[in-house]
């Protein structure tokens, strides 16, 4: 078992943290609003009052921060994780970023002597909460192997894609894939409402079929009870699209299925839907599809 530095407690990293508590770790966490401790501590897990109290004598640092700017601004400075960690560390991080800020870290802590793994995480708040995310992970293969007790304890496939990067890299892909498939999904449910089908039938069915998948298993009871509490919100998935976009841009890669829904779920957020879930993308659809125009 180790000694775990987490940082960032916030939908995903709260359930993460306690999973690991759960599985006998000592998991010392840090959030930077407070108040989002008290599930870690009723798991045994213990609030630290800073980042340096969380890592200074960590075997594992763990991040989970929403972007690129808050993972460098708690890694980086003389308050951060780089400053602050020992030697020998292992820094995994489970933000989705830049790949390129993740090979960035990964120099930089190198100088520190810590290790760093990039491990984004696909799966939403339900995945956290019952530890099956899938991970995808970047960096050494050995520091992987060291990392597998922690990554066993939230989540259920744990794949080595490759060189740092790699992991940030799959994970835009894995953003790309589940952006296209919450628009289409939002666009068959006014489709199949419209035509006076029976939804909840019509999804039960589709579900049973190639049209089935995570994405509809998961955001079903979202779409049907028209519940959009956040599980992965809307604004994160913008700043995913704003990632994989310019990933593929840098490689050559024409997205343009990938781009339409880029612009949709930057639509959805410039009206006022950030906060809410991803799913609420149905709202997009339901506004072109005139309803409520009557009223």
């Amino acid at each position: 078992m180790s000694t775990i530095g987490f940082i960032g407690l916030g939908i995903m990293g709260s359930p993460m943290a306690v999973n690991l508590a759960k599985a006998g770790h000592t998991v010392l966490g840090w959030n930077r609003s407070p108040g989002r401790a008290a599930a870690l501590v009723a798991a045994s897990g213990t609030e630290a009052s800073s980042i340096a109290e969380a890592v200074r004598a960590a075997e594992v640092v763990i991040t989970m921060v929403p972007a690129s700017p808050q993972v460098e601004a708690v890694a980086y400075g003389p308050d951060g994780i780089l400053a602050n960690a020992r030697p020998g560390a292992l820094l995994i991080d489970h933000s989705s970023i830049t790949p390129q800020t993740s090979v960035d870290l990964a120099r930089a802590a190198a100088d520190k002597g810590i290790r760093v793994l990039d491990a984004p995480v696909s799966g939403g708040e339900a995945g956290a909460v019952e530890g099956v995310l899938s991970i995808m992970v970047g960096g050494e293969r050995a520091d992987f192997d060291a990392a597998r007790p922690v990554f066993d304890a939230v989540g259920t496939t744990v794949v080595h894609c490759g060189p740092h990067g790699a992991g940030q890299t799959v994970k835009a892909a894995n953003q790309l894939i589940v952006a296209v498939n919450l628009q289409a999904l939002a666009e068959a449910v006014v489709f199949l409402e419209k035509s006076g089908v029976d939804l909840r039938a019509a999804l039960d069915v589709l579900g049973g079929g190639l049209a089935g998948g995570a994405v509809l298993n998961r955001k079903k009871d979202n779409l049907l009870a028209r519940d959009f509490t956040p599980g992965f919100k809307l604004e994160l998935h913008h700043k995913d699209m704003g990632i994989v976009t310019d990933a593929a841009r840098s490689v050559g890669a024409t997205l343009p299925v990938g781009a339409a829904a880029a612009q949709l779920i930057a639509s959805a957020v410039a009206r006022g839907d950030g906060g809410l879930d991803h799913s609420a993308l149905l709202r997009g659809v339901e506004l072109l599809s005139g309803y409520g125009a009557a009223e």
